[in-house]
């Protein structure tokens, strides 16, 4: 009986896989099992939700500056990510942090605006963020732990009432934590700012000021965990990425400023 259960499992954790394959906007594998709508419906519900909790930012010079770097941004990403259009909204906290969720919805929080030094910095952030929506890591970061849930669960049968074999199971719920959602969620963000660093580019931003950014982010953090216990890539490990990519995102950067792309949210 249990080995007829775990085989059950095991054949709905590769149906699963199989029918869940995509790819990202750099090329690479992807599993996305939940429908777009329903992902994009949580981000909107989110987004309300936080809109009533915290405290809004209605208007002044901190929502212009932001609302000028995104507006820059937004036409450069493509329309399949936010039917309805782009909302932008800042929040009175001081959190270093802004977001992005599917559905268009965009969110800085003001204690942001303390850490980015320019238009061409904070322009470096909500790009990354917009990026992970273009590159649904959401719908991906809740197949992967769908799918692991799926795996342990299966491995859980097969152990049955043995104890030894359930401390086992139990150590195997903390190596996929470390050894496959963490791992994710850092290929997540090395990819967000790939794509992120060619958005702001193409929008006119220059991508060089991503790697100062990164240096007033990681000062503003403190201290950090290991990089292997993180779900960020270490600093150093970021912007010696972030260099590797800025030829290209420079040669996109001059394109667009010859095509007249010169964003003025300095004021």
């Amino acid at each position: 009986m249990i080995a007829s259960g775990s085989r059950a499992l095991a054949a709905l954790v590769l149906v699963a896989l199989l029918s869940a394959c995509a790819t990202s906007p750099t090329g690479r594998p992807q599993l996305q099992f939940m429908p777009d709508a329903q992902i994009r419906s949580m981000g909107v519900e989110a987004y309300r939700e936080m809109q009533d909790a915290e405290p809004v930012l209605e208007a002044g010079p901190r929502v212009a500056r932001v609302e000028c770097v995104a507006e820059a941004i937004i036409p450069q990403v493509p329309d399949e990510y936010a039917g309805n259009g782009w909302e932008v909204t800042v929040f009175e906290s001081d959190q270093v942090n802004a977001f992005a969720l599917p559905g268009g919805k965009i969110g800085v929080y003001t204690g942001l605006l303390e850490v980015t030094e320019n238009p061409d910095q904070l322009a470096a952030v909500i790009a990354h963020e917009i990026a992970h929506v273009m590159a649904e890591h959401a719908n991906e970061r809740m197949s992967t732990e769908m799918a692991t849930a799926l795996g342990l669960g299966a491995l859980q049968v097969a152990a049955g009432d043995d104890p030894q074999r359930r401390r086992l199971m139990a150590v195997l719920g903390v190596g996929a934590q470390v050894g496959i959602i963490l791992p994710f969620s850092r290929t997540h963000e090395s990819e967000a700012d790939e794509i992120g660093l060619g958005l702001m580019a193409d929008a006119g931003f220059d991508p060089r000021a991503s790697v100062a950014l990164w240096r007033n982010m990681a000062d503003a953090g403190g201290e950090a965990p290991p990089e292997f216990l993180s779900t960020h890539p270490s600093g150093e490990t970021r912007i010696a990425d972030l260099r590797a990519e800025l030829p290209t995102a420079i040669y996109r950067y001059e394109q667009a400023r010859a095509a007249g792309r010169r964003p003025d949210c300095a004021s």
